[in-house]
């Protein structure tokens, strides 16, 4: 790809972002967020409910790849100072249009998942189950815990002319803190 077809490209996406839109994302609900201690450590699940914005959606059928970003920070808690971070997990996942196979490509790490719709393809996107955000060490069984958890659509991985006067429709993110019970459960 030349550099021109990339100014080319970034070029129009930052026309589409700047035009008026048509409907705009409220943003992520938490549908669901469990944790559970395992013998390999602490383990979180969550299900989130979002759909993109036509800003966003517009951006990704004409090239521009968006990127999701899951943060999981479990603190401990102390009457002395500061809070104490006993263990912070991050995960992101890489969604892009395929216009040759005309297919949505959804990638973590080094593993690749193609789709032919978007829905399934954000699907996949929308909740993690098994993901291991503490080791065994990490954590104690007589201290107290709590979990800060964000979700959202990070917008500082899209090309830099795109950044400058976003849309609602790439405003995708929510953060929450719940308190674990002795068991390492969410209240």
């Amino acid at each position: 790809m030349s550099a021109r077809t990339v100014i080319a490209a970034c070029f129009a996406a930052l026309l589409l972002v700047l035009l008026p839109g048509g409907a705009r994302a409220e943003g992520v609900e938490l549908a669901q967020l469990a944790a559970r201690r395992t013998d390999d450590g602490l383990e979180l699940s969550f299900t989130t409910r979002f759909e993109l914005g036509r800003p966003a959606e517009d951006a990704l059928h004409k090239g521009v790849p968006l990127y999701f970003v899951a943060e999981a920070t479990v603190l401990r808690n102390r009457w002395y100072w500061r809070d104490a971070r006993a263990a912070h997990a991050e995960r992101s996942w890489r969604l892009a249009w395929q216009p040759l196979t005309r297919q949505y490509r959804v990638s973590t790490g080094g593993l690749h998942q193609s789709f032919a719709t978007l829905d399934e393809a954000l699907t996949v996107l929308r909740g993690q189950s098994g993901w291991r955000i503490a080791e065994p060490r990490d954590i104690e069984d007589g201290g107290s815990y709590y979990l800060e958890f964000s979700y959202r659509l990070d917008v500082s991985q899209l090309p830099r002319p795109m950044q400058i006067g976003l849309q609602a429709g790439f405003a995708l993110g929510i953060e929450t803190t719940r308190s674990f019970t002795p068991d390492f459960g969410l209240k």
